[in-house]
């Protein structure tokens, strides 16, 4: 028969099981941290790489873009701040789409982590299906570049690029005049009254 103080200590166990086990904190290594600071994302470097690697497809370029690379920065510093590689860091993607006013049937995002130069994470794009699908992104004509950096992380450098298209434009449309209607009354409605 258990005590009411050995179910409480179990539960108690349980529970910090559930919580998850806390990886210790290494100190990075002196290579890890002389690498780590000698990475920088290059937006030129990744406009050549990326508006080379398109027009071989028979793609149109693409221009590097303040908003774009602004979400991407927000991205790269949640994954950095969370050890999390995942679209949902600073948000879920299509909630941070609408919020930077994207069209998000023309929006897409890369996520990378341990690359050490612009070069090694566009390479490493290139060789997976769904990231490459997004480098030759027919309607992207606009990107954003990010990198942050974590050496207390699993992989010091992350990475984010953002794709999109223009943004659809907007067209202004009239409710047309205030028209009587039958039964009395009055409604905003296209054409000749009623």
């Amino acid at each position: 028969m258990m005590t009411h103080s050995g179910a409480a200590l179990l539960i108690a166990l349980f529970l910090a099981g559930c919580a998850g086990t806390q990886r210790e904190a290494a100190p990075p290594s002196a290579r890890k941290q002389e690498r780590l600071a000698a990475v920088k994302a290059d937006p030129a470097e990744a406009m050549r790489i990326l508006n080379a690697y398109r027009a071989g497809k028979g793609l149109g370029p693409v221009r590097l873009d303040s908003t774009l690379t602004a979400m991407a920065q927000r991205q790269s510093d949640a994954m950095a701040a969370g050890d999390n590689l995942s679209h949902d860091a600073a948000g879920s993607f299509t909630s941070r789409v609408h919020g930077a006013g994207l069209d998000a049937a023309r929006a897409a995002e890369n996520l990378g982590a341990g690359y050490y130069s612009t070069q090694e994470a566009f390479d490493g794009w290139k060789k997976s299906s769904g990231h490459e699908a997004n480098l030759s992104m027919p309607q992207a004509t606009r990107i954003g570049l990010a990198l942050a950096k974590n050496p207390q992380t699993r992989y010091g450098a992350w990475w984010t690029l953002v794709l999109a298209g223009e943004p659809e434009k907007r067209r202004e449309m009239s409710a047309g005049p205030l028209v009587p209607v039958r039964g009395g009354g009055t409604t905003f409605r296209w054409g000749a009254p009623l």
